[in-house]
């Protein structure tokens, strides 16, 4: 694995020492062959604006594909700059705004959830700590990837700003520590991703689909008792980036249950359709539905168990030969 990640290390820093611009052209490169060589996932891109989209015509869904697979491949090169950029040069291209807010939950000794999804450049967002006071830990939680050195590199890379990575099986037992350090932490959840069948409790209309939706982000708020925000990112031009904490609730525990999820899943389909083009499409967010869980699937207790399939044992009569 050590090999594995030199040679990972080696190739990522030999180009990300090269400047932004250059790594544009190399976007605008890739560009061409994801989209119209290799069609990269176009199949699950397409289906996925035309049935979020029911509004728009083809013409219009054609040019914000044509604009997702642009900014994709900015996402690809931006995050490989992430290994070398310059603070300063990061924190001009990537602002955060309405910082007072978090910082006022902070100085009252009360850690934060901020929610936000695969929108504009999530990679960058790491770069919080250069906004945030000191006084709390900035975080994310992740869901390790499988090539260990490659999840290395992505670890170094999430962290250079002073951000620490922390994998979802040990969530409740690392905030646990940090609340009994004293310590407040400023945790993100990218909480728009597909959940496994059996961690289904919840289901929103989220761009036109019954979607069914991560909960455990809101489970934690709920029990840690963390200041919730959603963090809006707007791409201002190419490179530039500026992203609102926007206050959902300092006291979750006050909400109905789920009602957290749906206010999220509603701004960010806000942020969505403002500029649909800097959503992840490629990714089959819709794999899963609601008419298939109710055919495998049953709660019972709380728990999503698998259906017990019956099957009916007829009697033959025995016949003597």
């Amino acid at each position: 694995m050590k090999i594995r990640y030199n040679f990972y290390f080696i190739v990522s820093y030999m180009l990300s020492i090269l400047p932004l611009r250059v790594h544009y052209v190399i976007s605008d490169i890739l560009y061409y062959i994801l989209y119209y060589l290799v069609r990269y996932r176009l199949r699950v891109v397409r289906n996925n604006l035309k049935t979020s989209f029911l509004e728009k015509e083809g013409r219009e869904l054609h040019a914000i594909e044509q604009r997702y697979y642009h900014f994709f491949c900015d996402y690809i090169v931006e995050s490989v700059k992430l290994l070398t950029i310059k603070k300063e040069n990061l924190k001009k291209r990537m602002v955060f705004k309405g910082c007072e807010l978090v910082e006022a939950a902070v100085k009252d000794g009360q850690s934060c959830a901020v929610f936000l999804g695969h929108y504009c450049n999530w990679e960058w967002i790491t770069s919080l700590p250069l906004w945030i006071t000191p006084e709390a830990q900035c975080g994310q939680f992740y869901h390790p990837l499988e090539d260990k050195a490659f999840d290395l590199l992505f670890l170094h890379i999430r962290q250079r700003m002073g951000s620490v990575c922390i994998p979802m099986a040990e969530s409740l037992r690392r905030l646990t520590e940090f609340r009994q350090q004293q310590r407040p932490v400023v945790i993100g959840y990218i909480s728009d991703q597909v959940p496994l069948w059996t961690n289904i409790h919840h289901w929103c209309d989220f761009l036109n689909h019954d979607t069914p939706v991560l909960t455990g982000t809101e489970r934690i708020a709920r029990k840690m008792n963390h200041a919730v925000f959603y963090l809006d990112v707007q791409c201002i031009r190419r490179g530039y980036y500026e992203a609102t904490f926007k206050l959902i609730t300092r006291e979750p525990q006050l909400l109905d249950e789920f009602e957290v999820t749906d206010r999220y899943f509603q701004m960010l389909e806000d942020s969505i359709r403002r500029a649909p083009e800097y959503w992840l499409w490629s990714h089959n967010r819709w794999k899963r539905t609601h008419e298939e869980f109710n055919e495998r699937f049953e709660v019972i207790n709380g728990k999503v168990m698998p259906k017990v399939v019956k099957h009916s044992v007829s009697s033959v009569p025995y016949t003597a030969g």
